[in-house]
């Protein structure tokens, strides 16, 4: 080989990460009739995404996304909302010696009722001759549809309904939307959501054959699961990859695709259940923990008061457990817990679930009049998602314990579950 030859065979391969959006119109937020638009580019006369290359000045590849769906399309924030992240990928092309990394979203285009321009907001630059509205399922690669290589890829990593089918698309779809829209569940609430989905969309899937493809397509679905409320990540995630390990246990055994179907939505159910008799432990415990540490310490003592700042459905199960079981007034003050407000919520689901025969006093205070709420209080309950060994709480989306804080003289009590 020539010394030329063996530089060029040598030479590193230039890397370009790109990101790709694809612009949905959901007509009243249903899914089921979702459509996508493709802009046909200028001199190729080829259906794309919208797409740009990240440069070094984007923060990441999302901001990325919403310059070049800005530049291209003059639609601002307040137009469009991420609807999915897709799964990054990258591929070689050799004939001009570079890496590219593709990187995926989903976008909703709002309509004015939402403060959106919708449709009509869709100024194309000089980049596009024009662009068209199609039903995802009907972009295909074929030369008589004219898109750009590796549309197909791109799209099925933000709408893998593409590969579902459509009845398995619909359960993925309409359980997105429910993750995406619930904004009064806690985090383990939406866990619970998130891997129903998961076994709905096992149930509906082609059972013909479970090879490679099938498995691809679970886990693609899982990915969108987990990253459609990134604020509740750490529950959903652990939550679906737990379901996923059951399901993948079963997948290798040697039975017919539909027991193997059977074995894992059962599976997926014995999960849920572990999950709700999990909680239930956790009151009934919360509940003695109460009657023998703290009541049982002080003679006569006729009322209890809780202060929390936390919301999430395990934590109001306790309370109202508390609350029924223990023959005292409860005296429940809760904290705003600003910026979204979730003490707020907390109180009003408990006010709502509370039976007229509980002796219960719900209060709200302000997060700048903690002092004022903590004031002769008993204990203090709380949601956390890590503990060091110094016994420091992070406080964050997934609650992975329940913290009781006794004020006098009682230790730190902690619930794992």
């Amino acid at each position: 080989m020539a010394s030329g030859d063996i530089a060029k065979g040598n030479k590193e391969l230039k890397k370009r990460s790109v990101a790709g959006s694809f612009l949905f119109k959901l007509p009243h937020g249903d899914e089921k009739q979702a459509q996508v638009a493709l802009f046909k580019r200028s001199g190729k006369h080829k259906y794309a995404p919208i797409s740009g290359s990240v440069e070094k000045y984007d923060a990441s590849p999302l901001a990325t996304a919403l310059r070049e769906i800005n530049e291209e399309t003059g639609l601002t924030r307040s137009s469009i909302e991420l609807l999915r992240v897709g799964k990054p990928y990258s591929f070689i092309d050799e004939s001009i010696g570079r890496e590219w990394t593709i990187n995926p979203f989903g976008f909703r285009l709002k309509d004015k009722s939402e403060g959106g321009k919708g449709e009509e907001g869709i100024t194309i630059d000089w980049e596009h001759e024009g662009f068209e509205w199609f039903d995802p399922l009907d972009v295909n690669e074929s030369d008589e549809f004219g898109g750009v290589p590796k549309l197909v890829n791109s799209l099925r990593r933000v709408w893998p309904e593409y590969d579902l089918g459509p009845k398995a698309g619909k359960v993925l779809t309409s359980g997105l939307q429910q993750l995406r829209n619930d904004h009064e569940s806690g985090a383990r609430q939406l866990a619970d959501l998130a891997i129903s989905t998961l076994k709905n969309l096992i149930e509906e899937m082609n059972s013909d054959a479970i090879d490679d493809k099938w498995w691809a397509n679970i886990r693609m679905a899982a990915w969108h699961i987990c990253k459609t409320r990134e604020s509740m990540g750490a529950a959903i995630t652990s939550a679906t990859v737990k379901a996923l390990d059951r399901v993948e246990k079963i997948l290798t055994q040697d039975i017919s695709p539909q027991e193997k179907i059977r074995k894992m939505t059962v599976a997926i159910e014995d999960q849920l259940g572990q999950r709700k008799s999990m909680t239930d432990h956790i009151r009934n415990a919360f509940v003695d923990y109460l009657r023998q540490n703290v009541l049982q310490t002080t003679d006569s003592k006729e009322s209890l008061s809780i202060l929390t700042l936390s919301s999430s459905s395990t934590i109001s199960a306790c309370l109202l457990e508390a609350a029924v079981h223990l023959d005292v007034s409860v005296d429940l003050r809760i904290l705003e817990s600003r910026p979204l407000y979730e003490g707020v919520t907390l109180a009003s689901k408990l006010l709502e679930a509370k039976q007229d025969s509980v002796n219960l006093t719900v209060t709200i205070y302000t997060d700048a009049s903690a002092a004022l709420a903590a004031d002769g209080i008993d204990i203090i309950i709380l949601g956390a998602d890590r503990i060091s060994s110094s016994g420091d709480v992070s406080n964050v989306s997934e609650y992975k314990y329940i913290v009781l804080f006794s004020i006098k003289p009682h230790p730190r009590l902690v619930f794992d579950y």
